[in-house]
């Protein structure tokens, strides 16, 4: 079922791979023409536009943008109590991890009386986008909530699409989760509007504060306004298709292996799911193993189409050590490792979003349960970016003091410096201070 790709008998190099290994398209520059209009209208238009937007794109205009208070509080109420319990624990596991990732204010003494402390400062406000289209994403909202809670974000709203089905408001699940984290500021908007509104604010019957940073997975049409507005707000990432590969040996169990392949093809046609192996007796094994579990699952056509697209694909190799240099060069949001002596092979890992080391560490429990985030790096973007976390809601601020004495200290290299840049209104600023050093 899933396509082959035989790497056997070569040593391919790192651009080679990237332009061999499969990856799901995702022409964010071409979605730009569509998003630009509907972005320029809620620049333009504010609340009015983006309820245009939802009636169009989303099949229903909300009652209103913000979701009530009392609408929240009865999504919680009538939360089914395994489902609460579940949240509860993922956002007390999340709370344990990134509590430890806050970074503590550090000083440098350069010299003597020469100070530059780096001081690490939480982004005023926040915009938390919650997607919500072929499946409902509370997990989304603990993600994104907890880390900036715990970074000091000091106000922060969430973006969840209205649901046609649940009278205009975003899908209950995800206002309860919200009201477990005491988010009291919802919206009831979602794709590229929802982006604009957070980047331009506006005011009239429901006033919206603009950000300074969104965060969140989504769609094409919200990568893309990420994008566009990318510089009047920061952004997390632009995030694509979910992606896992999997690096397996002769050792791995091919059942443990199909499920979790199938496990992210269930988010989209577009979910990329590759399995990186030395093993051919394995490979046919998964391939057996997916058909039978393919044909049991409840999203079957979205997991045929995914597993059967140009994204993905069983990528045979000579051994594992090869199989290393392609998963790196993949950079999977997703990297789970079924080898032996797992750990040692996950350690040698550079480029992923998350590793899940050994059988017993599928991708589902860092989707949900494991403490880790699951808003990660997509399309390769994991050789140079990181996934969420508190240190996304942060800022590092240089702070400088220096004593007069300190600056004359240093103050003659400063001068020299600058004249060499051609820049000696810079060394002015210093002689002005201290004109015996001229």
């Amino acid at each position: 079922m899933i396509p082959v790709l035989d790497l056997r008998g070569r040593a391919p190099g790192v651009r080679e791979l990237r332009g061999t290994l499969p990856r799901a398209e995702l022409d964010v520059e071409a979605a730009l023409a569509t998003v630009r209009p509907v972005c320029d209208d809620v620049a333009a238009r504010g609340a009015a536009a983006v309820l245009d937007a939802s009636e169009r794109f989303d099949g229903v205009r909300p009652p209103s943008l913000r979701v009530p208070a009392d609408v929240i509080a009865s999504a919680l109420d009538d939360l089914d109590p395994r489902v609460r319990a579940a949240l509860e624990e993922s956002i007390r596991r999340a709370r344990t991890v990134h509590a430890d990732q806050r970074r503590s204010d550090t000083t440098t003494s350069v010299t003597e009386g020469g100070t530059v402390t780096e001081r690490w400062v939480p982004v005023d406000r926040v915009g938390l986008y919650v997607p919500g289209g072929r499946a409902v994403y509370p997990s989304s909202v603990v993600m994104n909530v907890v880390p900036a809670l715990l970074a000091g974000v000091g106000s922060l709203a969430v973006a969840s699409p209205p649901q046609k089905d649940h009278g205009g408001w975003p899908h209950p699940t995800i206002l309860a989760a919200c009201a477990l984290l005491e988010v009291d500021e919802v919206w009831a908007m979602g794709g590229a509007q929802a982006v604009a509104a957070f980047a331009h604010g506006f005011d009239g019957d429901e006033d919206l504060e603009p950000v300074n940073l969104v965060t969140g997975p989504g769609n094409i049409w919200v990568a893309a306004a990420k994008r566009l507005l990318k510089g009047l707000i920061g952004i997390d990432a632009e995030a694509g298709p979910t992606e896992i590969a999997i690096l397996a040996d002769a050792t791995a169990d091919p059942d443990h292996v199909a499920a979790d392949l199938i496990s992210q093809a269930e988010h989209d046609p577009l979910a990329a799911a590759v399995l990186v192996t030395d093993s051919t007796d394995l490979a046919d094994a998964v391939q057996a193993a997916v058909v039978r579990r393919v044909g049991e699952t409840k999203h079957f056509d979205r997991v045929r189409e995914s597993l059967t697209g140009r994204q993905s694909a069983v990528v045979l190799v000579d051994d594992v050590e090869v199989g290393l240099d392609v998963v790196n060069a993949y950079a999977a949001e997703h990297l789970e490792i079924h080898t032996a002596d797992a750990a040692a092979v996950a350690a040698r890992v550079r480029n992923a979003g998350a590793v899940f080391v050994g059988t017993w560490s599928p991708v589902s429990l860092g989707d949900y349960c494991a403490g880790s985030n699951h808003v990660l790096p997509t399309g390769g973007c994991a050789t140079h970016s990181s996934g969420l976390s508190v240190q996304s809601f942060l800022r590092g601020i240089h702070v400088v003091e220096y004593t007069e004495a300190a600056l004359r200290d240093v103050g003659s290299h400063v001068v020299t410096l600058a004249r060499a840049e051609d820049l000696p209104a810079h060394g002015d600023a210093v002689l002005a201070r201290l004109p015996d050093l001229a």
